[in-house]
Order: C-alpha cells, then structure tokens, then sequence
C-alpha cells in the first residue's frame, strides 16, 4: 500500500511541478505576447480607468477628462480643441495618440516610472499612479492672435522666443475638434473617416508637418550667407546683377515683379525682394557656402523634435549652379515648414545664435511638484554675430520702408521679409504668401518674438496675394499680442 501511496505523491508532485512550470511560462516568459494580444482589454481598462492628465496653457488646462461610465470609462475633453489641436494633437480610444497627447502619453496617462515615489511596490502590485500634466510653452494670446487671423484661410503660423526657442504659438487652419475622436463608438468612427476623406486636410498640422517652398524669405538665409564668406561688404554699392538674369548655363530668363533691380545694392535689392539680384548672389557664393549657411539655421535636420517630431526642411546639396541661383530664391528643391522660418527669424533677432524650438516647459505630478524640465537646448551660430546684427537692419528696413509696411507695430522695432512662393506645374499653383518676422518693444532689452506665417488661400486671385497683404497683418498681430502691444 505504501508503494501505491508514494508513486499517487511522486505523480500529484510531478503535476504541481508541471503547474508552476507553465505559470511561469505563462506569467514570465509569455505575458508580453498576452499583453499585446487584441483581445486582452486588461490594459485599455486599467489605461481609461483613471481621469487623463491635463495640458496646460499659460497655467490653465486646455484638456480634461469625462466619465463615461462604460467599460473604457474616461474619454478626454478638450477646451476649444480646433485651437490647440496642432499642439496637443488627439487621444483616442480607438485611433491612439498624436502630438503633445503622443509625446507626454507616458506623463498623462499615469505609466511613467518618474510618477511613481515607490516603483518596486507598483511593479509588484500593478498599481497605476494618478497622471501628470504636461506644461506647454505656449503664450495664450498669440495663439489665439494667430488662429483668429487666419481665419477660414488654410496657412499655418509658428512663433517662437529668440533668446530660448520655446515655441508660443503653433497654429494650422482648417483644424478640427479632437474630442470628436475621443470615445470608442459609432461617433468616433464616422468623425475619423469624415476627417481623413476631407480635402482641405484639417488634421494636417501645416506648422511642424508640411514643407512649401519658401520663396522670398529665403533670401534672408542667402544674404547672410553672401555676408558670412565676403561676397557682399558693402550693404549700399551696386551689384553687377543684370535685369533679366540669365540662369548659368541655360537660356532660361529669371525677371522681377517690379523694376529698379538691374545692378541694385543688397539693402535695395533686400528691400523690394529683387530675384535677379538674389539668384545670381547665391550663384556666386557658391554651392559649398550655401549649403553650410543653411544647414546652420536647420535645414536637412531630420532629428529636429519638440517633442514630437518635425518634418525635415530641405535645401538641396546637389546641384548645378542653375539650381542653385533657384535654390537661392526659395524655389527649385528648396522646402521649409513655417517652424523652420521662424527659427531662421529667431536667429537673426538672437544674433546668431539659434535655439531648437520647444514646446514643454515642464511635466508635473498632480500636485504641482515638478518632474522634469526639458527646457532650451544649447545654441548653435548660424551666422557671424556682426551679419546678425546687419540682417537686423535689413529686415527692419523691409518693415519701415519696403514690403513689409503692414507688419510695423508703435512702440516697438520690428523686423520682416515678405515673400509669394510659386508652386506647381508651370508655376501655375496659386501662389503661397509668407512672411517672416521678429519684433522688440522700446522697452525691452532684446527681441521677445519671431515669427512666421504662410497663407495658401486658394481662394484668392493670384495677383491679389503677397506676403506683405496677406501674412504680414497676421504676424503683426502674433507679435502684439507678445510684446503686450
């Protein structure tokens, strides 16, 4: 009998030892695979069990959270979502997350370890920290200066602090209210397929996501780049710049909009946005320089994120001297996001120096208790100090005498460069109106603010649009609202 009793042991061991065996197959070496399977709701649970944390606006949430007593039981909120919906992008129970709700989703959300005083006992008992929230650098007012002033128009607006690169405004029209996304059900599902079947793009964030050819005010770039390598010396003696510009190498004519640019000075030629003078000036500082100038101010950076990632502004580095007169104008392959030109104003009014953009100031636990401070980065020279402080003059002659009359300010020195960038087959595209800028109020000690705004417009006649009409009313408006004007 005892022989039958300790093989019925040896056997219930044998079976125990195979139970834990699978456990801990099944709890160690295979809970990522069941972690990840679909059909385990435990996480999206435990994800939507608790309230969102909030993005903050000048110390005031732009986001909260609603009990919707289902199963994923918060869905978010937002405080006038088509306002910030570039920075704060959406986060949905069905779609995922985008921008700020993406970048910070581990602070929002609760799951990130710095939440957590005591991370061995959460770890152990699956507990979820209250979530953080996430303070933005955006200034309130110029991101409503900048949504109101584009209007029903498609365009975008970037502005940023020179001397820190924190962004302050990061604006795209026509935009569309997140919460729309928000839930899981029969709402959400037709808002995403509206949204993304919609052909003016409303989800697309134009500030940080879409790249135009920036026409004119990429001459800011090339007259800082024929500065920096000694081409040009003196802002007032006259070009050899012939009117119309042969393109080297080709038969190919470039002309201006207006007359007085044959053999114009760069103040001039700056002034009043001369082609011919610009083309033949980035020709003959070379391919090498160019390229070097504007690879300084951010060009072909594909790491640029602020958090969230920004798509690349590109200036060709293969090219014949042809291209390269094109390039010199904003055309040809030349691309840029209106985050990029504003990081070329930002430069100019910084002296120089340019600071990578961002968009947090600092992530917080529910009580106010700071986490982490991302906060400016180190500088980068994008142009000799002594050409900043030349290009400040120039662009401050655009506003007070040239083509960026509309963007003046009383009480502050403002600095700007128009431009209408031709597009599509044959040029044939409605032109898109940019304008760049930075200002300074008499009583401040440095610029506070750069700037830059593109309007597509398709609506517009084509002779009607020009950065000066267009855009440059709206930066003036961005910057006011800044500088407390």
């Amino acid at each position: 009998m005892t022989k039958y009793i300790r093989h019925a042991a040896f056997f219930c061991a044998l079976l125990l030892a195979a139970l834990l065996v699978n456990a801990a197959r099944v709890q160690v070496f295979g809970s990522r695979s069941y972690d990840g399977n679909p059909a385990n709701r435990r996480a999206a649970i435990a994800r939507y069990g608790q309230p969102r944390g909030d993005i903050l606006v000048d110390g005031l949430p732009v986001t909260g959270s609603r009990d919707s007593h289902e199963q994923l039981r918060h869905e978010r909120t937002y405080a006038n979502g088509p306002l910030y919906a570039p920075v704060t992008g959406f986060s949905s129970q069905e779609y995922g997350t985008t921008f700020l709700e993406h970048a910070e989703d581990g602070i929002l959300s609760g799951s990130d370890p710095l939440l957590s005083p005591f991370p061995l006992y959460n770890d152990v008992t699956r507990a979820r920290n209250p979530a953080g929230d996430v303070v933005t650098t955006l200034n309130r007012a110029a991101q409503e200066a900048a949504y109101q002033g584009l209007g029903a128009r498609k365009g975008a607006v970037a502005a940023i602090e020179p001397a820190t690169g924190r962004v302050l405004a990061l604006v795209s029209t026509p935009s569309y209210d997140p919460a729309q996304l928000s839930g899981n059900g029969t709402t959400a599902i037709s808002a995403w397929a509206r949204l993304n079947h919609d052909p003016e793009q409303p989800m697309l964030n134009r500030a940080v996501r879409q790249t135009y050819p920036p026409g004119s005010t990429f001459k800011v770039v090339t007259a800082a780049a024929a500065l920096d390598a000694g081409v040009i010396r003196d802002l007032d003696e006259r070009t050899d710049s012939p009117d119309p510009f042969t393109l080297p190498g080709t038969r190919t004519r470039l002309t201006n909009e207006g007359d007085g640019c044959r053999d114009a000075s760069l103040r001039t030629a700056f002034e009043w946005s001369c082609n011919t003078v610009f083309a033949k000036l980035g020709a003959d500082v070379g391919a090498e320089n160019m390229v070097s100038t504007a690879q300084a101010f951010g060009f072909n950076d594909t790491s640029l994120r602020i958090p969230f990632s920004v798509s690349p502004s590109t200036f060709d580095t293969t090219v014949d001297r042809a291209q390269l007169a094109l390039s010199s104008i904003g055309q040809y392959n030349t691309r840029a996001t209106p985050l990029q030109m504003a990081m070329v104003a930002a430069a100019v009014a910084n002296g120089g120096q340019l600071r990578e953009p961002y968009l947090v100031e600092r992530t917080v636990r529910k009580g106010g208790e700071t986490i982490a401070t991302p906060g400016s980065r180190p500088p980068r020279q994008a142009m000799h100090p002594a050409t900043a402080m030349t290009m400040k003059e120039l662009m401050t002659d655009v506003v007070r005498e040239g083509t960026g009359a509309n963007a003046a300010i009383r009480g502050a020195t403002v600095g700007g460069k128009t431009g209408t960038a031709q597009h599509g087959v044959g040029n044939t595209g409605v032109p898109y109106a940019w304008f760049v800028s930075w200002a300074q109020a008499d009583t401040d000690l440095e610029p506070k603010v750069a700037v830059a705004v593109v309007v597509e417009d398709a609506s517009a006649d084509r002779g009607e649009i020009s950065g000066g009409g267009d855009a440059a009313p709206i930066a003036k408006a961005v910057m006011r609202a800044v500088l407390g004007l």
